[in-house]
């Protein structure tokens, strides 16, 4: 890396797609959403080269996200790429502890999502000026500077540095063989594109269908809203879809915990494989209790798992038989590092939430350095596939029969196109215009 390389300035746009038209996205919480980013350009001294991040919102609030990006983007302007990235942990502390904005926090919510849209900015600038996508750049690493990337505060009950490096060290001499591996197969995906809460019944019925066809093996379904509707559309999934195959169901946090049980218990006939986000995401305990209760049906949850110490505590309860990493919930690639070495070390597979604006683009990296890294198993283990918005990505995800194939082009994938943004920026827009004016 060139160590005169510098951040000359941070531009930052509210960027909002109306999916809520068409149902696209719909679960039992959020009825209308609007797929959105605040989306971060990092410009530098070199004009060849810029780094791209964003976090996922869902249309009324990125513009506080976006106000929160500017604030901290100050931290890293002027600053080198190399000093940011040689310290990356101290880097990661300098931006989640000012002593000020630290107060909307700390480490969740706005600021943290603010975050982690700057950080994964910087992971991209770093994979193009070493010229290999993400996964690859990490994968690289040695155990000991990858363990610089990684913030540690508060895990050590967990997992110590010291353990960590043990995992790291373990993967070293097969992290070739896995990595030819996903390059030739992939990474198996699941999709939750044919199980909208929002999409009628012939819908569901024809997107299985044409899944099937496409080879995916995986399927999820949104519930929670009338337990008879979900039975029902249950019940069509899993006619289309043969007794053999997966099916899991999400209730976005719908549910309190005794309700949660009762439902599942209700749903269990259709052999489900987990149940998602059955109540509040910060109800450790209440997970817990539910775990317990609709065994062999797994919990699955993290999507909206505020930060690191969330997981730890899920982890340490056995509260989740699959961990679900968000790539923007909480703060970028240094914080998840943390997480996928706490799962490996408790023996809990990670199957990442994505879909959204970017999250399948970033995932796809992600899922790269649990298994070659990490030395994460393929046992149980699948990541989320949503088929939208992928178009506007100058380096869209690649999907290929249900399976995830490893990216190519250096960065992290979050390049959006210029007439993308053109369109769809908010409120000035061409797209939002058209709305706004009616």
């Amino acid at each position: 890396m060139d160590p005169t390389l510098t951040i000359t300035d941070c531009k930052v746009v509210d960027l909002r797609f109306p999916t809520s038209e068409e149902a696209h996205g719909s679960d039992a919480m959020h009825s209308d959403p609007d797929y959105s980013a605040a989306y971060v350009v990092l410009t530098t001294n070199q004009s060849d080269l810029t780094g791209f991040g964003l976090t996922f919102t869902l249309g009324r609030g990125t513009d506080l996200c976006v106000g929160a990006i500017e604030q901290l983007a100050e931290k890293i302007v002027g600053k080198q790429l190399s000093t940011l990235v040689e310290s990356f942990s101290e880097t990661v502390h300098q931006l989640a502890n000012d002593s000020q904005l630290r107060w909307l926090g700390p480490e969740k919510g706005v600021v943290h999502l603010a975050t982690a849209a700057l950080l994964n900015a910087v992971w991209d600038l770093w994979a193009r000026a070493e010229g290999k996508p993400l996964w690859k750049l990490v994968c690289d690493l040695t155990p000991e500077e990858l363990l610089r990337c990684i913030n540690f505060s508060y895990l050590s009950n967990a997992l110590t540095k010291e353990q960590a490096l043990e995992i790291l060290q373990a993967n070293e001499a097969t992290k070739a063989v896995r990595e030819a591996e996903l390059l030739e197969t992939g990474f198996p995906a699941y999709t939750t594109s044919a199980g909208w809460l929002g999409y009628s019944d012939d819908l569901i019925r024809r997107l299985c269908r044409e899944a099937l066809a496409d080879g995916w093996e995986h399927f999820k379904l949104k519930v929670g809203a009338n337990l008879e509707d979900d039975r029902r559309r249950a019940a069509i999934i899993r006619e289309v879809i043969g007794p053999d195959r997966k099916l899991m169901v999400d209730a976005n946090q719908r549910w309190e915990v005794a309700e949660a049980i009762e439902w599942v218990k209700s749903l269990a006939e259709f052999n489900l494989w987990w149940v998602e986000e059955p109540t509040s995401p910060d109800d450790a305990v209440g997970h817990a209790e539910i775990a317990r209760a609709i065994a062999p049906i797994g919990v699955a949850t993290g999507e909206q798992c505020q930060n690191r110490v969330m997981f730890k505590q899920l982890l340490q309860l056995n509260a989740i038989s699959f961990c679900q990493i968000d790539s923007c919930r909480i703060g970028s690639v240094n914080e998840i590092l943390g997480v996928l070495l706490m799962a490996k070390r408790f023996g809990v597979p990670v199957c990442p939430h994505a879909g959204g604006v970017g999250l399948c683009e970033y995932v796809n990296h992600l899922v790269m350095i649990d298994y070659i890294a990490v030395g994460a198993s393929l046992e149980n283990r699948v990541a989320e596939f949503v088929d939208h918005l992928h178009e506007h990505f100058v380096y869209p995800v690649e999907v290929k029969r249900g399976h995830y194939m490893p990216p190519q082009a250096p960065g992290y994938s979050a390049e959006i196109h210029t007439a993308s943004l053109d369109d769809y920026r908010y409120p000035d827009g061409v797209e939002w215009q058209k709305r706004l004016s009616k």
